[in-house]
């Protein structure tokens, strides 16, 4: 009998069921691979590669989430000593999500669509999630609901790329036309002063006033997708919208509206969001791998810090847990992050 196996890292530390982790390791026993296998919290997971030194693994779904424990097991049957990685909780399923979830400010609450295909209309197409995990349906009413964005008076407004529209929501949650003419109308976000960007993926970005007038701002590369808008700690306005490329850029917008890239090489760029010490997180493709990948302030540096296929968007809540939307779900990661706010 060997040595026994020895779990030295796991990257990324976070995954959603789905994703992909590297576990690397010493005196792995893959002489018998049909009894080799990886446990989350004792339940096994798929391996996709496995070598004495390095593991595939793809994280299972299961009912739990949070931080659990890892273990290998190799073909002497013997197991690992733990290592731990943070897994990602369902919230919802059921959904169709295009962009990033949004979190209320004032109770907490996670808004998520149902948004469907083009032309498309749901019988429900925005909900909410409240803090104790029930999902309350809010509207039909608007059709391919896709940005989703709070003002810094915490109102909601919501963009739809078939009604070339931003809709309003009031305080009895109706859903009323704020902007029109938007376009292909997808990213949403709000400057410090409280100035509406919206995104049309054929290729311009919007600027809009307080009582909803529009006017071209800047103008980029058209997207196969959307555009997914984020503005960064130096006031400039950050931007990605995957094109036909596997080598996608983030634009930053200045406040004059010229652009220029900021960081260059991601596959099919979605949302994106910084955190308080100015990292960018973007759902994306780096490096022949998938998920949410942390871009430093400086753009020097970049690598995947959960793993996840996919995914759409994200976004973080007060307390510090990231929210991770797929086309389908949305889930919960307790990482820590605590996003930027509008100030």
């Amino acid at each position: 009998m060997g040595e026994q196996s020895v779990i030295k890292r796991i990257d990324p530390a976070a995954a959603i069921p789905g994703g992909e982790i590297v576990i690397e390791c010493e005196n792995y026993d893959t002489s018998n691979l049909r009894v080799c296998r990886a446990l989350f919290d004792g339940e096994r997971s798929w391996l996709v590669g496995a070598t004495p030194r390095r593991v595939l693994a793809i994280a299972p779904e299961s009912n739990w989430g949070g931080e659990v424990e890892v273990r290998l097991q190799g073909g002497d049957e013997q197991q690992s000593a733990p290592a731990r990685v943070s897994v990602g909780r369902k919230l919802a399923d059921d959904l169709h999500m295009v962009a990033n979830p949004a979190f209320d400010p004032d109770d907490g609450s996670l808004y998520v669509t149902r948004s469907g295909t083009r032309g498309q209309k749901e019988p429900v197409s925005l909900f909410h999630i409240d803090t104790s995990g029930v999902i309350h349906d809010v509207t039909g009413d608007i059709t391919n609901p896709t940005g989703l964005a709070f003002d810094p008076s915490g109102q909601l407004f919501v963009t739809s790329r078939n009604d070339e529209m931003v809709y309003r929501f009031t305080h009895f949650s109706e859903a009323v036309p704020f902007a029109r003419n938007l376009g292909v109308a997808t990213g949403l976000a709000f400057d410090r002063a409280g100035r509406m960007y919206v995104g049309d993926r054929t290729g311009t970005i919007y600027r809009v006033n307080s009582i909803g007038e529009v006017h071209p701002w800047a103008q980029l590369e058209p997207s196969v997708a959307a555009y997914h808008l984020a503005f960064g700690p130096d006031d400039a306005l950050y931007v990605t919208g995957p094109t036909v490329s596997s080598y996608d850029a983030v634009t930053r917008v200045d406040p004059n509206g010229k652009a220029e890239v900021f960081f260059r090489g991601l596959g099919r760029p979605g949302g994106l969001a910084f955190d308080s010490e100015g990292f960018l997180y973007v759902a994306a493709s780096y490096r022949a791998r998938r998920g949410i990948i942390r871009i430093a302030p400086d753009a020097m540096d970049a690598h995947l810090v959960v793993a996840g296929m996919n995914v759409v968007g994200l976004a973080f809540s007060a307390q510090g847990d990231m929210v991770v939307a797929t086309n389908e779900a949305v889930y919960s990661l307790p990482l820590g992050i605590q996003g930027t706010l509008l100030k």
